[in-house]
């Protein structure tokens, strides 16, 4: 019945979006000991010029459960590359500090930093308190820019939980060229004091604007051979609630190819 429940509610959260074409998106589903994690994604355009890099609008979900409907481990590290035929951009467009997200609720947030948003969306996360029924909280996913350093790019990802007390949860992502591709790196704050694990996430990402009289994308992409490949590494996830049976650590690898339509 609870296994039932997350999948509605992840169901729910992806409508919420309006995003119904995640339905026919590509994903992949993870599995090590009883966590399963699936994830994917779609583009948008999905047809592409096959030499020149087009703005685009990519779409990013997943879940995360358990096959005996216990609480999972949470979410703390991952590697993630994704191949040449895509870049980021981010020079000319307003940033943000952490600093300025920490301790805010979503709305206090978007006050202080909403012009810098490149994407939302929603995320679920479960939160597990010893031989206490468990807590599900909803709360709105926001991205936002942190700015280049260094051929560093930083993204904040912000989420907002009301229980066991009102804390913002920062996730910093760091994306940098590496090889011929792009490399991110997401490390995750713990939530609840370690009793809190997301459960599903959805969100949007991508905006287009004016830099030096040009249009540009932060995300832009090209399709050279009908797919984008992507690869997920060393994606850790921590028994930080102490759940009995289960591993103090999991580690999980995998990859996903997400098709695009070549023209010209």
């Amino acid at each position: 019945m609870r296994r039932n429940l997350m999948l509605a509610l992840a169901l729910a959260a992806v409508l919420s979006l309006g995003v119904a074409a995640i339905a026919s998106a590509v994903s992949t589903t993870l599995r090590a000991g009883n966590l399963i994690v699936t994830f994917g994604a779609t583009t948008s355009p999905k047809a592409l010029s096959k030499t020149k890099y087009t703005p685009v609008t990519a779409k990013i979900f997943g879940t995360i459960k358990t096959s005996d409907g216990t609480h999972p481990s949470a979410f703390r590290e991952g590697t993630f590359d994704i191949d040449k035929d895509v870049k980021v951009n981010v020079k000319g467009y307003p940033t943000c500090k952490g600093g300025q997200l920490e301790a805010r609720d979503t709305k206090a947030a978007m006050k202080v930093c909403g012009d810098t948003v490149l994407g939302n969306g929603i995320a679920h996360v479960e939160i597990a308190f010893p031989e206490q029924k468990p807590l599900l909280v909803t709360s709105p996913l926001t991205v936002f820019n942190g700015g280049e350093k260094g051929g560093k790019i930083t993204l904040y990802f912000h989420i907002f939980l009301t229980v066991p007390v009102p804390a913002a949860i920062v996730t910093t992502v760091t994306i940098q060229r590496k090889g011929t591709g792009v490399h991110s790196i997401a490390k995750v704050p713990v939530a609840a004091g370690g009793s809190g694990s997301a459960i599903d996430f959805s969100f949007k990402l991508g905006k287009t604007y004016s830099y030096k009289g040009k249009k540009i994308g932060y995300f832009e992409a090209k399709c050279p051979d009908g797919l984008f490949n992507a690869s997920a590494k060393n994606v850790i996830f921590k028994n930080e609630a102490h759940i009995p049976g289960v591993a103090a650590q999991t580690t999980l690898n995998g990859s996903l190819a997400v098709p695009c339509t070549a023209k010209g």
